[in-house]
């Protein structure tokens, strides 16, 4: 009864949607438990506590609207931690869907609390997809059951307002992208530049041509094929993992691209990897119930999608945005504009009490952004620097923009131990500097010969100061 519901040959696809989305649930959390008390935290840079003072619950859905202590915000990041992993092992597939459906609720609404409450450091696109995802996965059930079909093209849905939109965004933006050269200048202004990402940078122009041609066409004609039948879905799912691919081992984009590695195994059915490997299929019962639910799903986010499809369609495009306060069905799109040089805040300090004579400054080092001239970028994706990511953000304005900037600079004038945590070296090994500044360099790679001379993959010119020297007081 009703067979044309199920998806008979998408249970592997599901399989792994669901253990890698829990991989990328269970670095968030980590990803809390690590930064979010430095940066957020009762004695953060952008306290919560002072937020939400002045925030209601019905603005930012949160547990923490109840009681915020940073104690208690690890105690939920570590109950993510542990749900995720439970998932990431399958402990929950062979019970009932409603199971497995609890588990990710739990998951969705714990992460949606941080994410609520984390203010300019959690403003990222991939932050409102990683929920959006969360929230199909409480409905696409556990490997007891089949596989509702509509769960598959809810899938396949989001992926396509995802490469759509970036690639809509991308054509109504900057130039280059219309005269085939963003990517010129792209490798070496992104904001975190992974180990290779100098060599993409020092490929010839003729090949930065093809790698956008390639970009267009993936993201505007490709993602129209997840919807056809097989083997035309496969295929566009296969071309979009492979362009995914690219960017990860070009660049440092958090979770970005991995989700939308993961969101692409949706199109690839059973039948695909049967070719290549031998085993039998586990035999799943059906669930009525499951499919109630999933198709009053499709029919919410179908009416939820008039918002999303409506920006798409707009002249005034916006990039990346959350018509929801529960991030349903949002709208996505990356890199509209392309800066064409890189600048980089680069911060020192000395132990010299009178700042007004030469003296000897020292340089804080980051863990992700660039700095050291002579250090090749690390890959840390899809682990979340958010303080890098911050400061790659801040080059672009003025300080006094930057709300979380002078608290930061605070912090580390007096050697706060767990803001020294968020950057890779502190030149004063924890004692207290007299005196921070803040200067601005251009930052550009290095040719092969200069590279091959120096030894150093960046140079850098000083263009001036971004935060005179300041003490405490």
């Amino acid at each position: 009864m009703l067979d044309f519901l199920y998806g008979h040959d998408y249970s592997i696809a599901r399989l792994i949607i669901q253990r890698a989305m829990a991989a990328v649930y269970l670095i968030g959390f980590w990803v809390a438990i690590d930064q979010f008390p430095a940066l957020l935290g009762e004695n953060g840079l952008l306290p919560v506590p002072r937020l939400l003072k002045n925030l209601s619950f019905n603005q930012a859905p949160s547990i923490f609207q109840f009681y915020y202590s940073d104690k208690f915000l690890l105690v939920i990041s570590w109950i993510g931690v542990l749900i995720s992993f439970a998932l990431v092992l399958g402990l929950t597939d062979k019970a009932d869907w409603w199971v497995n459906a609890i588990a990710w609720f739990i998951l969705w609404a714990l992460y949606m609390s941080i994410v609520n409450i984390g203010q300019t450091f959690y403003n990222f696109g991939w932050e409102y997809l990683l929920l959006e995802i969360g929230f199909l996965m409480i409905f696409i059930g556990s490997s007891k059951t089949m596989v509702p079909i509509v769960m598959i093209f809810l899938l396949r849905w989001l992926l396509f307002r995802l490469e759509f939109g970036a690639g809509l965004i991308k054509m109504r933006g900057d130039e280059c992208w219309r005269d085939l050269t963003c990517l010129n200048y792209h490798h070496e202004t992104q904001p975190m530049p992974g180990p290779l990402s100098w060599y993409f940078h020092n490929m010839p122009a003729w090949f930065h041509k093809i790698e956008v041609l390639g970009n267009h066409f993936v993201q505007l004609v490709v993602p129209f094929f997840l919807f056809l039948p097989q083997p035309f879905a496969g295929i566009a799912s296969l071309m979009i993992i492979a362009t995914q691919s690219w960017l990860v081992i070009s660049g440092n984009f958090a979770f970005l691209n991995w989700m939308t590695i993961i969101l692409a195994f949706s199109g690839i059915p059973n039948s695909f990897y049967l070719k290549i490997f031998a085993f039998a299929m586990p035999v799943m019962s059906v669930s009525i119930s499951h499919q109630y639910f999933a198709i009053a799903l499709a029919a919410l986010i179908l009416f939820l999608s008039y918002w999303p499809v409506k920006n798409m369609l707009s002249s005034h495009q916006a990039m990346n945005a959350s018509f929801s306060r529960y991030h349903f069905v949002n709208t996505y799109g990356a890199f509209g504009s392309v800066t064409k040089e890189r600048y980089e805040i680069v911060i020192e300090g000395t132990m010299n009490e009178d700042i007004f004579v030469e003296t000897d400054w020292k340089e804080y080092e980051f863990k992700g952004k660039p700095g050291d001239p002579t250090k090749t970028p690390a890959q840390f994706a899809p682990f979340h620097l958010r303080l890098d990511w911050l400061m790659w953000f801040a080059a672009f304005g003025k300080m006094r923009q930057q709300h979380w900037f002078i608290p930061f600079i605070e912090k580390l004038l007096l050697a706060d131990s767990a803001t020294l945590k968020l950057i890779k070296h502190d030149p004063f090994n924890g004692e207290k500097p007299k005196a921070i500044r803040a200067r601005f360099y251009l930052y550009e790679f290095t040719s092969p010969e200069e590279r091959k001379e120096s030894s150093a993959i960046w140079k850098r010119s000083l263009k001036g100061d971004y935060l005179r020297p300041a003490r405490l007081g």
